[in-house]
């Protein structure tokens, strides 16, 4: 039995990763920003497939909430054995000219600050030299890091390639002590984050070019995620995974 902690875990593709962690029997911390009722409905359903589940509320780009959160894994199942980072939220498809501060600082502060504060509470708790039992450390990164995202979300592909970088950098300093770090960079996937940025349709209509013409699902991401999240990829660490239908 594993102890994963999910950050945005309510909905999309933290959602369907920690219904996978439950079906393999695995205990669950559901880290979510705002929707209480969607949180607890994925611990409900955690819980049926045969794992066990907690919420914790918080936004990651507060560290007190980062803190919190681990603590609240931590006091609910014992050390914690993996963790996904994967809180992240887009703005309205715009051109950067058009952008406005509050805009950008909000991406940075979720997408880059909240993800390298829980990366930095990852690289405090699992290693080895630190008390932990080591583990492993998945990113939910995007492939707008190499693609750039013209026209639409430079920001976001920006905050994305961070966190690639962040991914390449940890996983040697911590390799050592028994964790792992990689990144899975979905690409069009269908889930609400679309919406969030005013596109709700843009999975569908985008994801007929892919070189396999469909747009994938976030059950097809969390595969990848638990794979990494295992045993089954012991020897994997400072991988960039796409799951982006050969985008």
């Amino acid at each position: 039995m594993r102890n994963v902690l999910i950050t945005g875990g309510s909905r999309g593709i933290g959602r369907a990763t920690a219904l996978l962690c439950g079906e393999r029997g695995w205990s669950v911390t559901i880290n979510y920003r705002r929707d209480g009722q969607a949180a607890d409905a994925t611990a409900a359903a955690v819980a049926a497939a045969g794992g066990r589940a907690v919420t914790a509320m918080g936004d990651i780009s507060t560290e007190a909430n980062v803190v919190a959160a681990f603590d609240a894994a931590e006091a609910a199942f014992g050390r914690l054995d993996g963790v996904v980072i994967n809180a992240g939220i887009v703005g309205e498809s715009l051109r950067l000219a058009d952008m406005t501060a509050d805009r950008l600082r909000r991406l940075i502060d979720v997408n880059v600050y909240g993800a390298y504060l829980c990366a930095r509470e990852c690289a405090r708790r699992l290693p080895k030299d630190r008390g932990g039992n080591g583990g492993s450390v998945v990113i939910v990164s995007s492939a707008a890091a190499r693609l750039g995202s013209p026209s639409e979300y430079v920001d976001y592909a920006g905050c994305k390639a961070a966190q690639d970088t962040l991914v390449i950098g940890l996983s040697k300093e911590l390799g050592p002590q028994g964790v792992r770090v990689n990144a899975v960079r979905p690409g069009l996937i269908e889930t609400e984050i679309h919406a969030s940025g005013g596109q709700p349709d843009r999975a569908r209509r985008l994801g007929g070019g892919t070189p396999l013409g469909r747009p994938g699902t976030a059950e097809e991401v969390a595969q990848a995620i638990v794979w990494l999240l295992g045993e089954a990829s012991s020897y994997v660490t400072g991988a960039l995974l796409d799951v982006a239908g050969g985008r």
